[in-house]
């Protein structure tokens, strides 16, 4: 089986990703190798920031690798968090605060009407093929008034998926899985590969 490093400290992206590529790839997280990097995300573009990972972790191990970079952007506010969305509420030398960040959005939003919004996840796989490759998956959806549901993590107790009128957290992890931003990346990088081993071109 193909073993791909997802370049990535994220459990619950790592698991989401094992969930979705069981059976065709064995992904292993940078923690199973004893790789500790930290990638400073200076580019101003989910592509840029997804190159900027990939590339680093796969010149620290040599295996073929992918990285996402992930946010949401809302309507109202300009496409705001986007890029700056895990960091959205930190303070300078703090860790991600998933808590403070739905917070201040939901400040951000206070009695806004449009409360339109998407997830976007944009996937870099490098090792592959000769150059990078790119994948993207959207969700669309609104914010809700209030923080509900204990699953996920991120902004999904805040954001429900058209269709559906719970949140992400709510929803739980097999309905998630089946249509959030990431899995339809990964499962358009998916493709992709299946369709370079059965040319001979992926070794």
């Amino acid at each position: 089986m193909n073993r791909w490093l997802f370049a990535t400290n994220n459990q619950h992206k790592i698991e989401e990703a094992q969930s979705i590529l069981q059976g065709f790839s064995e992904v292993i997280s940078p923690r199973d190798i004893g790789i500790d990097i930290d990638v400073d995300e200076t580019a101003d573009t989910f592509q840029g920031n997804a190159l900027l990972k990939a590339l680093a972790f796969h010149q620290a191990c040599g295996l073929p690798c992918f990285a996402d970079d992930s946010g949401l952007c809302v309507h109202v506010l300009n496409g705001a968090p986007g890029i700056h969305s895990a960091r959205y509420a930190q303070i300078q030398g703090q860790p991600v605060n998933h808590q403070a960040n739905n917070q201040k959005l939901l400040q951000e939003l206070n009695d806004s009407t449009d409360r339109s919004a998407y997830f976007i996840t944009v996937i870099c796989a490098v090792g592959f093929t000769s150059e990078p490759v790119f994948f993207e998956g959207r969700v669309y959806g609104s914010i809700d008034i209030e923080s509900k549901g204990n699953n996920g993590f991120g902004y999904d107790p805040l954001f429900i998926p058209e269709g559906f009128d719970k949140t992400f957290a709510e929803l739980g992890e097999s309905i998630k899985n089946s249509l959030s931003h990431r899995s339809r990346a990964l499962a358009e990088m998916k493709v992709f590969l299946q369709n370079l081993t059965q040319t001979n071109l992926l070794h």
